[in-house]
């Protein structure tokens, strides 16, 4: 069943036990004389309008965004529970006003008979059952309005034991010397139903009116900050905002990052969008970042942060200081359709950014290649070229410091080999030495190995 149908049902069948219980409570009210019965009429009148108006809102918050309401239809849940709090609040006046009325002016016999408890037991079986309906559905589609129609019906037992508690006292006034008095208890009894129906609707108009005003839900902020800054790559959690909007929160989150590639910070937004809907979910959530946290002084993150502005991306970043000033050089992918004439245009624009926003920067140098295609044929030939081989591993092996050779894989691509190979170094030797014997190794093969397309050596310690 999906998502907007669930709760339409669910509210539907509401519907129907409300227009049930109203036509009941109202024919026995009226034969009986009960004021606390045709309170609780009056309150079964409200839960069946409460009931309909659910109805018709869940299918409208169902529908998709539109251009006129961007956020979707989510907040005409919220504003239905609204309608249902007025109606709660005008319904608990004229009850509490009738009994008053009684207790004061003029004692009204009220007849007892066995289906005053009938009735009044029928509702207590039925709105039990439609709280408890309406409760899992509210949780499970995270809808207000289910919640609020809950609220309604859980009332309504609570009322209906008072209304009990005041036919007993009747009846036992019956054999009393004053049974006026005790015909009081009836109307001491719809003043209960109005006292709890009161309590409720306070309850349920001040989360209503929470939720149109665009206040968080208690503690939520700090638990998605804290859950955003959990996240690697996060320095800092700037800003976040929530806003409720029926069964969705839509959640805006400004977060600080370490200057990183774009498939980088594509992987942190995504992860941080995750640790929110984990506290929340089901959150609709926009993530913005700011290059703000750790190495983004450096040089190359600044390089980066430029090119990807530009929607441009850079690698191999490197700068050195000459006589005060910097040279920046760095490689850039353009598209292999363009010509050299276009692909220098590209370049040139990020080269006056770059001395634009970079202080003190006198020369820099960019590298064009062409940018690859996500996934290119070719066939794998590793196990019919076992001299290549050996031949690659006795190169690697006279590298220093390299220490060992193995899963060598070679793959025929475009006319060329391409080959991926394994060297272990020390542990202990530092990354930029192992980065020189890596690039050294890379050389040796194009020099000594004709038709060599791509290299790519993965160094690792011994034992991996």
């Amino acid at each position: 069943m999906k998502r907007s149908s669930g709760p339409v049902f669910v509210a539907l069948t509401s519907v129907v036990a409300a227009v049930g219980l109203t036509a009941f409570k109202l024919v026995v009210g009226l034969k009986t004389g009960s004021l606390g019965i045709l309170s609780e009429f009056a309150h079964s009148g409200l839960d069946l309008v409460a009931a309909l108006i659910t109805f018709f809102a869940v299918r409208a918050a169902a529908r998709p965004p539109d251009p006129e309401h961007l956020y979707g239809h989510g907040k005409v849940e919220n504003l239905s529970a609204l309608v249902e709090t007025l109606l709660l609040l005008a319904t608990c006046g004229w009850i509490a006003y009738e009994a008053v009325h009684r207790l004061v002016a003029r004692p009204v016999p009220v007849q007892v008979t066995a289906w005053s408890f009938i009735v009044m037991g029928v509702s207590i079986i039925v709105d039990v059952s439609r709280s408890r309906a309406l409760a899992r559905a509210a949780k499970k589609y995270n809808s207000q309005a289910l919640e609020a129609d809950a609220l309604h019906f859980s009332t309504d037992i609570w009322s209906s034991a008072v209304v009990i508690l005041g036919l007993v006292a009747v009846l036992v006034g019956r054999s009393s010397a004053r049974p006026d008095l005790w015909w009081r208890a009836d109307s001491i009894a719809a003043l209960g139903v109005a006292v709890v129906a009161s309590w409720v609707c306070v309850k349920l108009g001040r989360r209503t009116i929470d939720a149109l005003v665009d206040r968080a839900p208690a503690g939520l902020h700090g638990q998605l900050v804290a859950a955003v800054a959990g996240v690697a790559g996060v320095t800092d959690c700037e800003r976040l905002r929530v806003r409720p909007g029926g069964a969705i929160m839509f959640v805006d989150v400004s977060i600080a990052v370490a200057a990183l590639a774009l498939e980088a910070s594509h992987r942190v937004a995504h992860e941080v969008e995750a640790a929110v809907q984990a506290v929340s979910p089901g959150a609709d959530v926009v993530v913005h970042m700011d290059p703000k946290g750790e190495g983004a002084g450096t040089v190359p993150a600044a390089v980066h942060r430029i090119a990807l502005v530009r929607g441009l991306e850079v690698h191999s970043v490197a700068a050195h200081s000459v006589e005060g000033s910097l040279h920046v050089t760095m490689h850039l992918e353009v598209d292999p359709a363009l010509s050299l004439s276009e692909a220098r245009g590209i370049a040139s624009g990020l080269e006056a950014g770059v001395r634009e926003d970079m202080a003190g920067v006198s020369r820099v140098d960019i590298h064009l290649e062409p940018r690859e295609a996500d996934v290119g044929a070719g066939d794998e030939v590793t196990a019919r070229e076992a001299a290549l081989r050996e031949r690659i591993r006795a190169i690697a092996l006279s590298v220093e410091p390299v220490r060992g050779c193995h899963d060598i894989h070679i793959d025929a691509v475009g006319g060329v080999s391409e080959v991926a190979l394994h060297v272990t170094f020390d542990p202990d030797l530092p990354v930029v030495q192992v980065h020189e014997a890596s690039h050294r190794l890379e050389e040796r093969l194009r020099a000594e190995i004709d038709g060599l397309g791509r290299v790519s050596v993965q160094a690792e310690p011994p034992g991996e």
